[in-house]
Order: structure tokens, then C-alpha cells, then sequence
């Protein structure tokens, strides 16, 4: 089949405009004379098959994109993110949302390799207008969708929601004004990003949030989610949605009387649930535990820092291992994913290349990190 120039040249100018790149930087990074790119831009000229491969890899995006009319890449859905909060999106971040997308797709690839999360898909119908009700309802429906008991709380919910089938990465946007986002991938599906800027209790809320939306707003095709948007529904419902599950009211109320807590007893209760204090404080003022005085007491309260535990940094890493590592986990690479890579290439599914394509890194790279979370590379791969 020919090869659709006009196409194909639409494709190119628009991924470059999306990204907010020159023909020079685009030529730099791939080593496409700028004169070629030019003229694919303006459908002067058929790429190599190579040049295409290399595009595909420069934008993080299956080839097979470029040479046929099929939606296997989250082309559209970018431009119309990019388009609709360009202002609030550097170009930084826009890669950094291309490669969260990439990453959400070889997760994809992989789990359809190996079944690593035995997955429980979940499915909510939202009945009359309450959106309060709705984020309520559909926590508490998850909650035993999942087998958590009334007063049972989940300490890992990142593989709770990966376990309903959602792909779900945390990396370092520069707007911290932005809290997470959710999109859907045309072929991974639902796809949940959480700014590694916030701290780790935060993180945990925007991720029970973002996952709200994935359930909640699944008509749309993505939500970003800026720290507090109170005239906007869907965002309230989510944060109700992202409390009930992260502290359920049957929970709250079988623990000892909030109204009689001092800055110690919050503190404590705050880590016991992982959240933040604010986000305990409203959560009891929802409950009808406590008056509005002491929601305001409590939700001024700073949780010290070094109570806040990364579950994917332990205490036991070495300084050099964790600097490292978090350098990872800004990057995008949760544990679980890297996992998923290491173990598909340890079963000859994936070669070292691959892998280190899957890793966002070179493949010189590859060994000293096959180290830090101790896996063995063959020689000669």
C-alpha cells in the first residue's frame, strides 16, 4: 500500500507544533537533515523506512502511526490537551506527558505478556444529578468490589487501581499547580499521571482522584486536575470520591474522639492513614465528627516530613541507591513497571534493547540500573 505523503506530512508538522520544537531541534535529536524533514513536512518526499522508525522513537509513538490511518496512538487526544491548557503546559511537560503515554502502552504490551495483576475490571453507573452522591456511592462500591472489609484500609492503592485495570504513573511535572491527570489511550486504555512534585501522603490522594475521574468522567477522553478548582463539580465529586476510599466514614467513626485530639494525636492518626492532615480533617468534618472549628484547627497541622515514607523508598537504601532511584520515580519508572520490563526480558520475550527503549534510557545505562533493583543481564544481549 502507498505510503500517504499528505498524510504523513500533516502528521509530522502537527507532532512538532505539539511539542513546541523548530525543524532544527526536531533534525538535531534525530540526525534527519533539516532540508528532508522539511520537505516530509510538505509532502515533497517519501521518509526511509529507518527515518520513520527514528520519528516513531523520537515521539514516542508506535511507527505503524505514521504509514496508516489507524488511531493507535494518542495523537488527537495531545493536541487537543496542548491546545486547551497550552498556557499552563511548558514544553517540558508535554513530553513528559508523551512519555507517560508511552509508558502507559508498553505496560499494556507487557501485561498482555505477562499477567502480573490478576485484574478485577470495575464499572460504576451514575444515577441522578448528586455529584456528591456519586464520588460517595462509587468509593464505597469499589471498596467492596475489592474485598476490603468496613473498617479495612488499603495501604497500596497503586495496585488497587491497577488492579481494576487503570495504568498508573507518578512523574515530575513543573506546574505544580497541577495535582495529576487522566487520559485514555486508544490502545492502553485508561491512563492516570500524578505530579511526583507533591509530597507522597498528596500523592496518594491525587491518585485515588485521578482514578475517581477514570470511573466518574469515562466519557471524556482526559482531565487535568489542578489543586482546587471548588466551582467545578466533577473535581468536587472526585475528592469525595478520593477521601471515601482513602478513609471511609465507617472507618473514621470506630476511632477515638476527634473532637479531643491534640497536634500529636492528629499526626499520628494523619500516617496511620497515609494522608494529610487537611485531608483527615475535612474527611471527619464529612463524617460529622467534628465542627468547623476544629476542621480548621486540625487542617493547619504539618505533618513533619520524615514521618512521610515513599513506599518505593525504603529506609534501607543506600544514599547513592535512593538518589538514584528517585531520580527514577520522577522520570516515571514506578517499581512495578521496571519490574514488568526486567521480567519479560529475563523470559526472552523482550531484548535488551527493547528494554532499554521501555526505560527511557540508553542501553549503557542499562546495567548499572539491572544492578539498583537487582536483576542480571545476559552477556552478548
Amino acid at each position: 500500500m502507498a505510503l500517504d505523503l499528505e498524510l504523513l506530512a500533516s502528521k509530522l508538522n502537527r507532532y512538532r507544533e505539539q511539542f513546541q520544537l523548530s525543524v532544527g531541534e526536531v533534525s538535531l535529536a534525530t540526525g534527519i537533515p533539516e532540508d528532508s524533514l522539511t520537505a516530509y513536512e510538505n509532502a515533497e518526499k517519501e521518509p526511509t523506512g529507518d527515518e520513520i522508525l527514528i520519528l516513531a522513537d523520537y515521539y514516542k509513538c508506535d511507527y505503524r502511526f505514521f504509514i496508516s490511518g489507524e488511531q493507535i496512538a494518542p495523537f488527537e487526544k495531545t493536541e487537543t490537551l496542548f491546545r486547551t491548557h497550552g498556557e499552563q503546559l511548558s514544553k517540558e511537560d508535554r513530553w513528559a506527558i508523551q512519555e507517560f503515554l508511552f509508558l502507559c502502552e508498553c505496560e499494556d504490551y507487557l501485561m498482555a505478556l505477562i499477567p502480573a495483576i490478576d485484574r478485577k475490571p470495575f464499572s460504576f453507573t451514575k444515577r441522578g444529578t448528586y455529584f456528591k452522591g456519586h464520588g460517595g456511592t462509587a468509593a464505597a462500591e469499589l471498596r467492596r468490589h475489592l474485598a476490603y472489609t468496613p473498617n479495612q484500609i488499603g495501604m497500596d492503592i497503586y495496585y488497587d487501581f491497577r488492579k481494576i485495570g487503570l495504568h498508573v504513573f507518578r512523574r515530575q511535572l513543573e506546574n505544580s499547580n497541577i495535582s495529576g491527570l487522566f487520559m485514555k489511550h486508544p490502545t492502553a486504555g485508561k491512563c492516570i499521571l500524578v505530579n511526583y512534585s507533591e509530597d507522597v501522603y498528596r500523592q496518594r490522594f491525587s491518585v485515588a482522584h485521578e482514578a475517581a475521574h477514570s470511573i466518574l468522567d469515562d466519557e471524556k477522553d482526559f482531565i487535568v486536575s489542578f489543586i482546587w478548582d471548588s466551582q467545578n463539580l466533577s473535581e468536587v465529586r472526585a475528592n469525595i470520591f478520593a477521601s471515601r476510599y482513602l478513609m471511609p466514614p465507617e472507618f473514621l467513626r470506630g476511632i477515638p474522639n476527634p473532637k479531643q485530639w491534640d497536634s500529636s494525636k492528629a499526626i499520628d492518626w494523619a500516617n496511620k492513614l497515609k494522608v494529610n492532615a487537611q485531608a483527615l480533617a475535612y474527611a471527619l468534618k464529612d463524617a460529622n465528627l467534628i465542627s468547623e472549628e476544629v476542621t480548621a484547627q486540625l487542617a493547619e497541622i504539618k505533618i513533619p516530613t520524615n514521618f512521610k515514607i515513599d513506599p518505593e523508598l525504603p529506609e534501607n537504601l543506600s544514599s547513592k541507591s535512593r538518589t538514584r532511584k528517585e531520580a527514577l520515580l520522577r522520570f516515571g519508572l514506578s517499581d512495578f513497571y521496571v519490574g514488568l520490563c526486567f521480567e519479560a526480558y529475563e523470559n526472552g520475550m523482550i531484548s535488551a534493547g527493547r528494554v532499554s527503549e521501555m526505560l527511557l534510557i540508553r542501553e549503557q545505562e542499562l546495567i548499572s540500573l539491572a544492578d539498583l533493583y537487582g536483576r542480571i543481564l545476559s552477556y552478548g544481549d
